[in-house]
């Protein structure tokens, strides 16, 4: 036990001390003489500021023209990994929908090991982890780096090699585990020999982004960045530490779990809400409303969250304290979401017209609340009393579809609908596509999540009650595993209507928006359908 916590408090200490250099060179780069104006740095230019801007509305106030900094490479890099992610989202579903199918009815798809319910479930986690949030977090990146920073992607090329590398360790971490062999350990079972080439992918993305904020021609470091840039430390560090093997039993537990909570808290969560960060004010026309909290929000994540994912082992055989600094940390956490929450929702729900004009901002803005609530039951969850009930249930798995999902992925699909249309100078095909996909999910995870809840909750009262049977807990959950099952086959399909979205942008006929005189004078986008050979 001592060599794990010793191992991983001087890791910690190691990366407070990276912590306190970064700060320092913010402050030596006057980064904290911020003022409201640097809220602003989102527009292009003053005249951008409060109107709307959605490639997907017809009455957005800025023209959706194909972004003049792209380079070939750049543009080819942002489309294999929009593309792929889509690829490896359609394809972890279907494995999430079987997995959860055989939950209540086992007996089905029983003749084959690769579609057991423990390979199933795993390869669904790591096809949509590292598959769609992963590529589509660092393909949102790709583009909003060197957006924010004034400046084109430097070495795209580099980051395609990363593309190619990461797409086949994923392939053959997913085909390994599909056949047995697997490292065993929660959002750690591609075999390691696997994670080298995702860890040599992992680094061919960091150098373009790096070597981007490098060159930028800002002074000023937008929050956004702060959170990409964070994250491209803190997974690396993370990725590499979990995977030493130098931990067996309880010990492994304890660094399993480390890794497994800060994946999302310290990668997940900076590639959403740096995205949040920037569609919100950037669609609606408003900056956020308080850019200092901004930053509060972000230093309190990298204080406070490192230590959070112990609180899964409350009751476990490891030392007490261990248990009580991850509860602490977990419950301080209320701190940089109560930020968040300031600055992001005030803004989104006080301007509901903009909900009602833009659809990539629904996704956003309702991601983007996902975050708060899923955060704030964490912190809950996370308390002992609490926890006696919920842990070891079904509770668990609606609350982590919460912040990786209803958060995450949404803010992802709002950010990739207003992206390409900039990347590729293309309307969507299928706009009305856009809110069915909405409304699938939306009303799919909400099926999912409070499925799950409930029955969770229900599941963990009968197990702590002494006086009823252990199988009464799991033949209780039963109506409520057909409701996950229902509402994971509707954002399945919602999945699937979002890939016919993209695959018709690049395959059917080109749908551009033209302008026109009047268009030019009220900088009102009018799409407008074109077939191109």
């Amino acid at each position: 036990m001592n060599f794990t916590i010793g191992s991983l408090l001087a890791f910690s200490f190691a990366a407070s001390l990276l912590a306190v250099i970064a700060l320092i060179w913010a402050i030596s780069t006057h980064q904290f003489r911020i003022t409201e104006s640097d809220a602003r740095t989102v527009f292009e230019d003053g005249d951008e500021a409060g109107k709307l801007d959605d490639p997907t509305s017809p009455h957005s106030e800025r023209l959706a023209t194909q972004d003049p900094r792209l380079t070939r490479d750049w543009h080819r890099l942002l489309i294999v990994m929009f593309v792929t992610a889509t690829a490896w989202l359609v394809f972890g579903s279907v494995f999430g929908v079987i997995a959860s199918l055989k939950l209540h009815l086992p007996d089905w798809l029983t003749g084959s090991a690769p579609l057991t319910f423990g390979r199933m479930r795993t390869l669904h986690l790591n096809s949509v982890i590292y598959g769609f949030l992963s590529l589509g977090g660092i393909g949102t990146a790709m583009w909003l780096v060197p957006t924010l920073f004034k400046t084109p992607l430097r070495k795209p090329r580099l980051g395609l090699v990363g593309a190619a590398i990461w797409n086949l360790g994923l392939l053959a971490g997913v085909t390994a585990i599909a056949r047995g062999w697997t490292d065993g350990l929660e959002w750690l079972e591609i075999p390691w020999q696997f994670d080298i080439l995702l860890a040599l992918g992992g680094a061919c993305f960091a150098v373009p982004l790096l070597f981007t904020a490098a060159a930028r021609r800002v002074n000023h470091i937008y929050v956004t960045g702060w959170y990409y840039m964070a994250g491209l430390v803190w997974f690396p560090a993370l990725f590499i530490m979990a995977n030493m093997p130098v931990h067996t039993g309880a010990q492994q537990a304890t660094a399993n779990w480390w890794f497994a909570h800060n994946v999302l808290g310290l990668w997940l969560t900076p590639l959403g809400l740096g995205a949040a960060y920037y569609f919100i004010p950037k669609i609606i026309g408003k900056p956020i409303y308080s850019y200092r909290l901004s930053l509060l929000g972000f230093w309190a994540l990298a204080l406070f969250y490192s230590q959070v994912g112990m609180h899964h082992l409350v009751g476990g055989p490891i030392p007490t304290w261990v248990v009580s600094l991850s509860i602490v940390q977990s419950v301080m956490m209320v701190v940089p979401v109560i930020a968040v929450a300031i600055n992001q929702h005030t803004l989104s729900l006080g301007n509901l017209w903009a909900w009602r004009e833009s659809l990539p901002l629904r996704f956003v803005a309702l991601g983007a609340i996902m975050y708060t609530l899923a955060s704030l039951q964490g912190s809950l969850e996370a308390v002992r009393a609490f926890s006696t009930v919920a842990h070891f249930t079904h509770y668990t798995v609606g609350h982590a579809h919460l912040g990786a999902y209803a958060f995450v992925a949404l803010v992802l699909f709002g950010g990739i609908y207003y992206m390409l249309p900039r990347i590729t100078g293309r309307a969507w095909p299928m706009p009305w596509a856009i809110s069915l996909h909405f409304w699938l999910v939306v009303v799919g995870f909400a099926i999912y999540f409070f499925a799950l809840t409930i029955g969770g909750w229900l599941q963990g009262l009968a197990m702590v009650d002494a006086s009823r049977e252990w199988l009464e807990s799991m033949e209780l959950t039963v109506p409520y595993l057909a409701g996950r099952s229902l509402g994971g086959t509707l954002m399945t399909l919602g999945h699937f209507v979002f890939a016919a979205n993209l695959a018709v942008l690049f395959l059917g006929p080109r749908r551009h928006f033209e302008e026109t005189p009047q268009a030019e004078e009220t900088q009102s986008p009018r799409p407008a359908q074109e077939s191109e050979a």
